[in-house]
């Protein structure tokens, strides 16, 4: 399978809050208050949304994000995403102290979907994308979406 590289996403996280013990672990939610999509054939701002993310007792983190963003010419998107995150020592600094990670310091994959009525965007409907993840300082995250071509 080849990949190509289409977009950056990144996102800004709030305050997290602990939920409290689930069947399956441990759920926090975070609040995604703004951020930024960028790529050759899309420019968009992240509006609002949340990660709810549950925090299972072996150090996986399965990730689960809903939020929603605003093109630069006004199309309306609805992303969501699931994936997973293996807690390791890079993982665990960047969440306590704000610390950076590279692409391959952590094993951080999500499969984001779009939704959009604005035909111009059709095919983020259509399209299948793998997201790789690190984490930025400020208790931001980024992605790189990738598609299989």
């Amino acid at each position: 399978m080849k990949l190509v590289q289409e977009c950056v996403v990144r996102g800004q996280l709030g305050t997290p809050l602990s939920v409290g013990q689930s069947g399956q672990g441990t759920r926090i939610y975070y609040p995604v208050t703004g951020g930024e999509i960028v790529g050759d054939r899309i420019a968009a701002t992240i509006t609002d949304g949340g990660e709810w993310a549950i925090l299972e007792d072996g150090g996986t983190v399965r990730v689960d994000v809903r939020m929603q963003a605003q093109s630069a010419d006004g199309a309306a998107f609805y992303i969501q995403y699931l994936g997973i995150i293996k807690m390791n020592s890079a993982v665990q600094a960047a969440l306590a102290g704000g610390a950076e990670t590279a692409f391959d310091d952590q094993y951080f994959y999500t499969n984001p979907r779009v939704e959009t009525g604005d035909a111009r965007y059709r095919w983020l409907t259509e399209t299948f994308f793998i997201g790789e993840g690190r984490f930025l300082k400020n208790q931001m995250v980024e992605y790189r979406l990738w598609r299989p071509i």
